[in-house]
């Protein structure tokens, strides 16, 4: 079991503050293992285990407790036989009809320390963010990423090098149960399973879908076309072309499904001269490449593709907020926020012509600001230049932090 430090690191300040932590992420990102964990970190603290409640609502044992009265009752009477602080372990949450009820009573009725886990982007979203306002802080868990990845292998006595395991990520990606199976059907029937229960309990059944052709359609051509610009009517020329007739009020609707369901996030574009986002022509990323690559009928490896795609997810994991930018008729692939901090990030698979270069380092070159500029790519050979730093993907994956860069 990978300690997962960086997330540990973020969180352990607020353990025993008066506020709900929740834990976002796709389903077998390792949401319930980071619990585990935190609870480790708690009872090391000299707390007795009785004071710890632990319950996933994924496990048809708790099947009675999935309404807000049901579980606040059954809390209530735990706690009565327990002194002291209560620290409270929901696991998929959003499996609770009116959840919110239940926790926020929880807050004010007892002295308890609540973390909570879900699979949906839009567990705290609209009126219930609202609702809860000023009582809750949010953290997303990714898959684990290259550096995480190499951790556990190494822990488990299954690591050889760094190629291969970069090449082993492209396409199996990083759901941290994959790495216990050492076969690649074996891999590959896990994530099937994955994605299918992703899809029929996360968005299919969640929001009543009827037209599942459409919708199995419209998800894989977003993941095929992964880091491409495109709108919601070209998807639908696209998919009338198919003879699958639909609106774009309809495609729209089951893009926020993917999104919330955390199968896809969407990349807003920066005008970085406007200095304003832009409101049309988003980027689509999938939250794991395995995932992705399960849903394609080739095994081709689509490298530039799934290089812009790893270098995405591996800045969301550094906890950055990612925007494509947009320079007059230029494109940044990347514009990476934290706090004050900005960087640009170009990517591409190889450096291989005069003309590649020319482009790749003049679309940065073109920005004016001095904030750190980089090109990633999988050659090995430097080509930093301008102030505009060079590095081999594989480096800038396994390298902790861009501020260390």
């Amino acid at each position: 079991m990978l300690l997962r430090k960086k997330y540990l690191d973020v969180i352990t300040p607020f353990i025993d503050k008066k506020l709900i932590k929740v834990l976002v992420g796709i389903r077998r990102s390792g949401k319930t293992i980071l619990l585990s964990q935190i609870k480790a970190l708690i009872q090391n603290n000299g707390i007795p285990a009785e004071n710890l409640i632990d319950i996933n609502f994924e496990s048809i044992m708790h099947n009675e407790l999935k309404q807000a009265d049901k579980l606040y009752a059954h809390i209530m009477e735990k706690v009565k036989r327990i002194s002291g602080r209560i620290y409270l372990f929901f696991d998929e949450i959003q499996e609770v009809d009116k959840w919110e009820n239940a926790v926020t009573s929880f807050l004010v009725d007892i002295d308890c320390d609540i973390y909570i886990t879900g699979s949906n982007s839009n567990l705290l979203s609209g009126e219930l963010a609202t609702y809860l306002s000023g009582r809750y802080v949010q953290f997303k868990v990714y898959p684990f990423s290259l550096t995480e990845a190499k951790e556990y292998l190494i822990e488990n006595g299954q690591y050889t090098t760094n190629e291969k395991l970069f090449a082993d990520y492209l396409r199996f990606g990083g759901l941290p149960q994959r790495f216990a199976f050492s076969d690649d059907h074996s891999v590959k029937t896990y994530l099937e399973d994955v994605m299918e229960a992703i899809v029929i309990k996360d968005v299919i059944a969640r929001n009543s879908i009827k037209d599942i052709d459409l919708l199995r359609r419209l998800l894989n051509f977003i993941l095929d076309n992964v880091g491409n610009t495109f709108s919601t009517r070209s998807i639908c020329e696209y998919l009338n072309k198919e003879n699958r007739a639909t609106t774009p009020e309809t495609i729209n609707n089951y893009i926020q499904y993917f999104v919330n369901a955390m199968i896809i996030c969407v990349a807003r574009r920066y005008d970085i001269k406007g200095k304003n986002l832009l409101k049309t022509y988003e980027k689509y990323y999938a939250v794991d490449l395995g995932i992705r690559n399960i849903t394609k009928s080739s095994e081709q490896i689509d490298s530039n593709k799934l290089y812009e795609n790893i270098v995405y997810l591996e800045m969301l994991s550094r906890g950055y907020e990612v925007r494509v930018g947009k320079l007059e008729e230029r494109e940044i692939d990347f514009i990476c926020y934290k706090g004050n901090d900005r960087i640009y990030i170009q990517v591409a698979y190889l450096l291989d012509s005069e003309k590649t270069l020319e482009r790749e380092f003049g679309n940065l070159e073109k920005i004016t600001d001095n904030y750190p500029k980089y090109m990633i790519s999988g050659d090995l050979v430097d080509f930093s230049k301008s102030g505009i730093k060079h590095f081999n993907i594989i480096d800038f994956l396994l390298t902790g932090s861009a501020e260390t860069l």
